[in-house]
């Protein structure tokens, strides 16, 4: 027998070990993935108020601590379990370990302590009595409501030894996880000692890297603005990877607001594992895109995976983990049909073992779907975030910590639960009846000071809600579509998450939805505290994209620090194969849309597309500019027009973009929406695309939601057009502008059509790699451009 000398040290929380090891049973509708503030909110309040009550033998908040030393598999291991007790209650003929539990649910029916919730507690009273040698001990588990306070107290009794070999087991069966870890960690890093960048460095790649490098080796965040062609994904991918190799990286996110950019950092990935890199990677597919059923439901009557799903998953996952190492979407299916489990929730699982994760922003910032077995309280590792396109998530961001509550949804949920429970039909009738008092007051659009009354109501419905979907959904499977039913439910816990962290960020307000349905929100304005919050979990983030300008604006919204950096990545590309062109005559401004200017911007297009034929795309403010342009264009034989349209599925998109595989001799013009789907993202290379029209500024619409922004950042700093109106606007203009240049061997022109663009407030905001601007009118474009092509 060969015993390994160098001890594996293993830390870890009693709470995690517990839910890993002792998971089992269904997957309930609604549980997956949430974490509910409000809940933890209530339950400290609830906690320091039992514990308070608890008398003056009453020990809060114990800390727990206890070191298991044993042979695995010729492995030494340590594992060490850290927690913290309820409480302990030391009467002079017994030792109780206490565990409190707060829920929105009807605590008095409950007549046997939950699985999880108990062994919790049982790892508690195992430490507390190897550590005071006592024979017997009690656990409480003290159940309370968090509306009425009620509360249900169980006790169980045990004695030392049966506890101690309880806990001894527990141990046992996660060791097998701890020694697959530790091999695995051995052979990655040994690859990455060994693996060199796989290109030759670009002009000011080398540099970015080793900024990126030092930047999560000193523990900051860093935005870097990154001109197309830099490299930019490989560039932050190598030096996180090395970063793991120096056990400086724990694990590595690459966080995309897109599909396409997904793909991109896997070919990543794979190109440095291809290179030798042992590194096991998994992209997370969305829910309803990798789930067995025509539309998700957790319900283990409706779907045959949920049912005793946890009671197969580890083995499947451990399957997985020793067999392969590029976990793709079908190796996640095959794995999963293999076993019968959930493949989202598979997918998430393995994550945990695997050292990069590539998925989509919310997965790591948006409260309820984040991954909270990375992000929990009091978690806090050697992460990197790798944001691409970081200049969506502003957005995203506002939208991720924005609650809303539909009166519509309350009134539908309320016909649908009338005759299943008459508690829930009655809290959604009182919160129907208070919104009603609120749609009254409001003409329009009307900013609230406070919804407290409100926030009582939402209150009710969540206390009832829990009891119906746990006693009354499950007995009822006639029920029939609980889409509409589950969508409240997750309103109404994300609403009154939100409300218990509103601060000066936030503004209130009731308004309407598209189909007159009234509403109340409850709105985030600035989203950079709610995104520090997740930021603090990890150890470094890298914000990167083609236009992060200024970025000043940006590490304020995304939660910079004062001490983060800020870099503007050289670009290899030469600027003399690259023409901006500002027209000085010719306005998108809402007020100057009429049909003279339409026909001038439409001339404008057919002199920039005939000066060379090739494929071209414009970009249009909206739909309507777009249909009253195209009514004035060109219409010779030679030209061919590929036009986006409102609602288009996967395969229009494809067949759009495949008009403009090749060069086909002839003039061919797609026309778009700004920050639509083709506004970023595409990658139409060398010939595929020589020439962008922009058609106005890209302003968002003005509404009363985004002139609340405007007065909100006028109250804040006085740039309140600038927040709401122009950066967004200019990003978008930037985002359109950037998909001609791809590669160094690309060539195009870039045609801006407004004369908004002559302004200092604009042309402040251009890259620093146009260099050739030329300002024109109807008269003397042609002109410019047929210098230009024949010069390139």
């Amino acid at each position: 027998m060969v015993i390994h000398i160098e001890t594996i040290i293993k830390k870890i929380s009693i709470r995690n070990l517990v839910e890993f090891i002792l998971r089992s049973g269904d997957i309930e509708s609604g549980s997956s993935g949430f974490r509910d503030v409000n809940v933890m909110q209530e339950g400290i309040k609830i906690h320091k108020y039992l514990q308070k009550k608890g008398g003056p033998n009453y020990v809060a908040e114990v800390s727990m601590y206890f070191e298991k030393e044993f042979l695995y598999d010729d492995y030494p291991l340590i594992i060490k379990l850290e927690g913290r007790a309820d409480g302990i209650i030391e009467n002079d003929d017994e030792i109780i370990v206490n565990e409190i539990k707060s829920m929105y649910a009807d605590v008095m029916k409950i007549d046997k302590a939950y699985d999880q919730h108990l062994a919790q507690a049982k790892c508690y009273a195992a430490i507390y009595c190897n550590q005071n040698e006592i024979d017997k001990i009690t656990i409480r588990m003290s159940y309370c409501q968090i509306e009425t306070m009620q509360l249900n107290e169980l006790d169980y009794h045990f004695t030392r030894d049966e506890i101690i070999e309880w806990l001894d087991e527990l141990i046992y069966k996660y060791a097998k996880w701890v020694v697959w870890e530790y091999k695995w960690k051995k052979t990655r890093n040994r690859s990455i000692k060994n693996l060199k960048f796989p290109f030759e460095y670009r002009d000011g790649q080398f540099e970015l890297i080793k900024n990126i490098y030092f930047t999560i080796i000193r523990n900051k965040n860093i935005f870097v603005q990154a001109p197309t062609g830099v490299g930019k994904t490989i560039s932050t991918v190598f030096p996180s990877v090395m970063g793991m190799g120096e056990d400086v990286v724990s694990k590595v996110f690459y966080l995309t607001a897109k599909t396409i950019t997904r793909t991109v950092a896997e070919e990543a990935f794979n190109l440095l594992i291809n290179k030798g890199l042992k590194y096991k990677v998994i992209t997370i597919t969305a829910k309803e895109k990798i789930c067995v059923l025509d539309k998700p439901d957790c319900n283990p009557l409706v779907c045959e995976r949920a049912k005793g799903h946890y009671d197969r998953i580890n083995d499947a996952v451990y399957d997985m983990l020793t067999h392969e190492e590029i976990i793709s979407r079908g190796i996640v299916e095959e794995y999963a049909e293999k076993y019968s489990v959930c493949p989202f929730e598979m997918c998430l699982d393995v994550s945990l073992w695997c050292d990069g994760i590539i998925c989509d922003y919310n997965y790591v910032f948006e409260p309820t779907t984040y991954l909270k077995r990375y992000f929990g309280e009091n978690i806090n590792e050697d992460y990197v975030f790798l944001i691409d396109e970081a200049h969506n998530l502003v957005e995203r961001a506002r939208q991720m910590y924005t609650a809303v509550i539909d009166k519509s949804l309350v009134m539908d949920v309320k016909a649908q639960v009338k005759n299943y429970s008459r508690k829930l039909y009655k809290a959604l009738d009182s919160l129907n009846s208070s919104l009603l008092q609120y749609k009254r007051i409001c003409d329009d659009f009307l900013v609230l000071e406070s919804v407290g009354d409100i926030v009582l109501k939402v209150m009710r419905v969540m206390t009832a809600y829990e009891e119906f979907l746990k006693d009354v959904l499950p007995k009822n499977p006639e029920f029939g579509d609980t889409e509409e039913l589950m969508q409240l439910y997750f309103d109404v816990r994300f609403f009154l998450s939100i409300y218990d962290v509103i601060d000066e960020k936030y503004r209130i307000y009731a308004d309407y939805g598209e189909k007159q349905n009234f509403r109340i929100t409850l709105a985030c304005m600035d989203p950079s505290t709610n995104l520090k919050e997740y930021l603090k979990k990890g150890r470094a983030a890298v914000f990167f994209s083609a236009t992060f300008l200024p970025v000043k604006y940006y590490m304020e919204q995304l939660g910079g620090k004062n001490d983060d950096y800020a870099v503007y990545a050289k670009s290899s590309f030469n600027p003399d194969k690259q023409l901006i062109l500002v027209a000085r005559d010719v306005s998108a401004r809402y007020t100057r849309r009429n049909a003279a200017e339409y026909e001038r911007i439409a001339k404008y297009i057919d002199s920039f597309a005939s000066a060379k034929n090739g494929n071209y795309l414009v970009f249009f403010p909206s739909y309507k500019v777009l249909e009253n342009v195209y009514e004035h264009m060109n219409r010779d034989n030679y030209v061919e027009y590929v036009i986006q349209h409102k609602n288009m599925t996967e395969e229009d998109k494809e067949e759009f973009l495949a008009h403009f595989e090749e060069a086909s001799g002839k003039i061919r013009i797609g026309l778009c929406v700004m920050g639509g789907v083709f506004g970023e993202g595409i990658d139409l290379r060398e010939d595929r695309l020589i020439g962008v029209a922009i058609v106005g500024t890209g302003l968002p619409m003005v509404g009363d939601v985004r002139q609340l922004y405007k007065d909100y950042f006028d109250e804040v700093n006085g740039r309140g057009f600038d927040y709401a109106y122009l950066y967004p606007g200019m990003n978008k203009v930037l985002q359109a502008a950037g998909r001609v240049i791809r590669t160094d061997a690309d060539k195009g022109a870039i045609l801006l059509l407004d004369d908004r663009f002559t302004g200092n407030s604009y042309s402040a905001l251009f890259p620093r790699e146009w260099k050739n601007i030329e300002y024109v009118n109807i008269n003397n474009v042609c002109d410019s451009l047929k210098r230009f092509w024949e010069r390139v």
